[in-house]
């Protein structure tokens, strides 16, 4: 057997299915097992999949002292963007989750335009992030718990349904909302008492 089937095979047992050599670099004997252990080894990834890895996001924001609210911009089926809520640490106001992670994808994809891409993120944007997912042409947007404050999704406002706006994302709401919800009544519950105990 070449080494080059061995590779395959020390791969093939990995996580990381896309680091796998091509079929023409084997030998006729191992490319059935590459197709083979191809077809049965794909992970799938759910909205609820990308929506965990936001919460991951909204963690560090929490950790920062910040609002935990964390979001992924996804690119047919890869994370092309990240970001978590940094307005306080970075001194900008527009420092939300959805407008670091739509910048972080638009320098990853050398394009503002973020034409095909999802936007996962853990709280209902708010006005200005609506008009920048608008911009960007994200096709669609995931996001978890509702904003009864500042939502811009039919909480408060509806950006999205305005048919005089010349682009409509989907929209999807409510993907793992009480996860996303929880962290969120939790952070400020905590902060309401960090406050109590200091007057």
């Amino acid at each position: 057997m070449s080494d080059g089937c061995i590779l395959v095979k020390n791969r093939v047992k990995g996580k990381h299915l896309r680091a796998l050599v091509k079929p023409p670099q084997l030998c006729y004997g191992c490319r059935p097992f590459f197709r083979v252990a191809f077809l049965t080894k794909i992970v799938v990834m759910t909205d609820a999949d990308y929506m965990r890895l936001a919460l991951e996001l909204a963690k560090q924001a929490q950790a920062a002292g910040e609002v935990p609210v964390g979001a992924v911009v996804v690119k047919d089926g890869e994370i092309i963007g990240r970001g978590y809520n940094a307005p306080i640490s970075r001194h900008d106001p527009s420092a939300h989750a959805e407008m670091l992670a739509l910048r972080d994808a638009a320098q990853q994809t050398g394009n503002y335009r973020l034409t095909g891409c999802e936007l996962f993120v853990t709280l209902e944007p708010c006005l200005m992030c609506a008009g920048a997912i608008m911009h960007s042409r994200v096709a669609r947007l995931v996001y978890g718990a509702s904003d009864p404050k500042t939502g811009a999704c039919g909480s408060i406002v509806d950006a999205f349904a305005e048919q005089r706006l010349n682009h409509h994302a989907e929209v999807v709401a409510g993907v793992l909302a009480g996860e996303c919800g929880a962290m969120l009544s939790n952070f400020f519950a905590l902060r309401r008492l960090q406050q109590q105990k200091k007057s």
